[in-house]
């Protein structure tokens, strides 16, 4: 129990086959301390599909080995990893893409805080991933759009927020600036999807910390994508050869920018969506 609290709100049940629909429907993940042939059998008339069906980890009772048995690219391989962490235990993840130390779909589609709008276009997309780094387009409307099967469609969900901030920042210091803006935009924490800045900030503490605080992965955007934005003031990062960093990074990823952006203390942040 106490190696999931950080990043989890897990609760003790007792196995009981018969309530098994029930578990699988109140809880977002689900960890069974018991082999997996006992795990597999059980929920087999449980499965549907697997955006649907919920994340299973298997772990054995002398606590040596986390085996995600359904759902791997929707949280049980992560949960595993968690595990493996924590506990020391072996995460025997067979998903291909993470088996082979690959990014996959769906993480992409998380990443961006997006829904994958045609999920058929999964395997082929995972199957490129191996070979591959898939690219990732950003089209802004209106436009007709033709594409193949193998081509995912993404949905951004949530607001954008672009942060830039000084070296060594503190994470206090970016969630307070952050909550400041979203209270300016009239938005809410929970309505964040995308906390984007630029690829120098990749290994600020400070700000990897807060969006995992705010549910979000820090997505670091490239020069080249910056530097083709054209936002509405001039910024400091044009020091580092940047024409910007938190209000170039919501132009890039949101279709409106609903608050420019705007300084507080050692962090600028500006919003869109």
């Amino acid at each position: 129990m106490q190696a999931l609290d950080e990043s989890y709100h897990p609760t003790l049940l007792f196995w009981d086959k018969e309530k098994l629909a029930d578990v699988l429907a109140r809880y977002d993940h689900v960890v069974a301390v018991m082999a997996v042939g006992i795990v597999v059998r059980s929920l087999c008339g449980h499965l549907h599909d697997k955006w649907s069906d919920r994340p299973v980890v298997a772990v054995d009772s002398c606590l040596r080995c986390a085996v995600p048995i359904v759902g791997g690219h929707h949280g049980a391989n992560e949960l595993a990893e968690c595990l493996a962490k924590r506990l020391g235990l072996f995460p025997a993840i067979t998903t291909a893409t993470d088996s082979s130390g690959r990014p996959c779909l769906e993480s992409a589609a998380a990443s961006l805080g997006a829904r994958i709008a045609n999920r058929d276009s999964s395997k082929a997309v995972n199957l490129a991933f191996l070979k591959e780094d898939v690219p990732v387009l950003r089209l802004k409307g209106p436009k007709i759009v033709l594409v193949d099967e193998d081509v995912a469609v993404l949905k951004r969900v949530g607001i954008v927020v672009g942060v830039g901030a000084r070296k060594g920042v503190s994470c206090a210091e970016v969630l307070e600036a952050v909550d400041a803006a979203l209270a300016e935009a009239e938005k809410k924490r929970e309505e964040v999807g995308i906390f984007a800045t630029a690829y120098l900030k990749k290994d600020e503490e400070g700000m990897i910390e807060a969006a995992k605080i705010l549910g979000c992965k820090m997505i670091c955007l490239s020069e080249e994508v910056l530097n083709s934005q054209c936002p509405s003031t001039p910024s400091r990062a044009s020091d580092l050869g940047l024409t910007g960093v938190a209000e170039p990074a919501v132009l890039a990823l949101a279709e409106m920018l609903i608050l420019p952006k705007k300084v507080y203390g050692r962090v600028t942040v500006a919003i869109g969506e």
